[in-house]
């Protein structure tokens, strides 16, 4: 029979997964099988520097952590070595655990959570293909510049139409 402290110290591991799987905007589970300990650091230290939580983790916790918060679809994913990156920022932990998993073919991402809702390796992936916040609004203030400078380009033509006519 397990030991009433072992018990305890578990569930309070489920609580603490629950409230990350909860507070989290993006969460992305990825099978780490196959990466040596240089390549694990290495994912870890991109992850830290962007402000993501990277941890591998008890399939069995997780599963009852995603009950609690009421993903059991993360149950068909929780098979073999498991690393959870939970993240704020909704971009950042899929975009760097996919542009690792491309140099790495050992890192094998299976799904995760977007903003409380499960997601297949296909939605992580192209999550991850979406630009960084800063190119969306660099994009976003290119199409608000081309109906000035479409103005302005348009009125200069004009003015120059006019002093070679003068």
């Amino acid at each position: 029979m397990a030991n009433a402290k072992i018990i305890q110290g578990k569930q309070q591991e489920v609580e603490v997964i629950a409230t990350k799987l909860r507070e989290s905007t993006t969460t992305v589970i990825a099978d780490y099988r196959g990466l040596n300990v240089a390549q694990v650091t290495e994912l870890r230290k991109q992850l830290r520097e962007a402000g993501v939580e990277f941890q591998v983790l008890k399939n069995s916790l997780v599963s009852r952590a995603a009950a609690n918060v009421e993903l059991t679809e993360l149950d068909s994913i929780l098979t073999g070595p498991t690393a959870v990156a939970f993240g704020k920022d909704i971009v950042a932990p899929a975009k760097i655990i996919s542009d690792f998993a491309k140099k790495n073919d050992a890192l094998k991402v299976k799904g995760g959570v977007v903003e409380g809702r499960y997601v297949d390796a296909a939605q992580i992936k192209a999550l991850a293909d979406l630009p960084s916040r800063e190119g969306m609004l660099s994009m976003l203030l290119s199409v608000l510049q081309a109906p000035v400078r479409n103005f302005a380009l348009a009125v200069k033509a004009v003015a120059e139409k006019n002093e070679a006519s003068a």
